[in-house]
């Protein structure tokens, strides 16, 4: 397990976001909405060939998402994470790498959550607020490491399944299947591997643009729109959950 010095100050600490006194494990997965808004996410990103298309298909409606990157990728597709952030989306922290942060012990996963977030805001030139943990992942430490680095975590209410092999039909099932605004939608512009300290396999076989727009479909089909996180609280407020372990079972909204 890598060294890494715990460099958070109190400058991390009062950033915090959100309410103190959530339960353990308490994140964000829908949006009490205002409007007729779903919030729509990416993960693993930038990565040319898919970003790139997702890019092309939000422009073509008119949406708008929360991209949450990985360090890793941002250091060398820092013209690619620009163009995302020229086209109005917003950014968020997936992580220093993949490496799941449950893995790590407290200290250490507290530091490298604080030295990404860092960094990534070095190059958005903005304060970053969203956490979203690799695989989903979290443990009662660290989410809290997390949210001692200054950030929220957000998890989801649908799943696109783009990070397996699956038909249109499997992929497109939980966006199909959710009842009015306020969802949080989870798709991949990107596929972890080497580079980010993980070997997951091959990446899945699919458009990611194509599949944006299937879901652009869908949900414009509900009479609602894409959006943000950012957008969607705008107007609405934070719907969680305590979200432990990859599960969801109590609302703490």
């Amino acid at each position: 397990m890598d060294a890494v010095e715990d460099r958070t100050d109190s400058r991390d600490v009062l950033a915090t976001p959100g309410p103190r006194d959530l339960p353990t494990g308490s994140s964000v997965v829908a949006v009490e909405a205002a409007e007729p808004l779903v919030v729509l996410t990416y993960d693993d990103g930038p990565q040319p060939g898919g970003t790139d298309a997702v890019l092309d298909a939000l422009a073509e409606s008119g949406a708008t998402a929360t991209f949450f990157v990985l360090v890793t990728r941002v250091r060398v597709r820092r013209s690619l994470l620009e163009d995302v952030m020229a086209a109005g989306h917003e950014i968020g922290l997936h992580g220093l790498d993949h490496r799941r942060i449950t893995d790590f012990d407290p200290a250490t996963a507290r530091a490298r959550t604080v030295d990404a977030r860092r960094e990534l805001e070095d190059v958005v030139g903005r304060s970053v607020r969203w956490f979203r943990p690799p695989y989903g992942g979290q443990s009662p430490t660290s989410w809290a490491a997390v949210r001692a680095a200054g950030l929220d975590p957000v998890l989801w209410s649908a799943d696109c399944r783009d990070w397996l092999d699956a038909s249109d039909d499997e992929r497109l099932a939980q966006v199909r299947e959710m009842q009015g605004a306020g969802g949080v939608v989870l798709a991949h512009d990107g596929f972890a591997g080497p580079l980010d300290g993980v070997d997951d396999g091959p990446p899945p076989r699919l458009d990611r643009g194509r599949l944006t727009r299937m879901v652009l479909e869908t949900v414009t089909a509900k009479g609602l729109r894409c959006c943000s996180v950012e957008h969607a609280l705008t107007t609405g407020e934070p719907v969680r959950r305590v979200w432990l372990d990859g599960s969801s079972p109590s609302s703490t909204s």
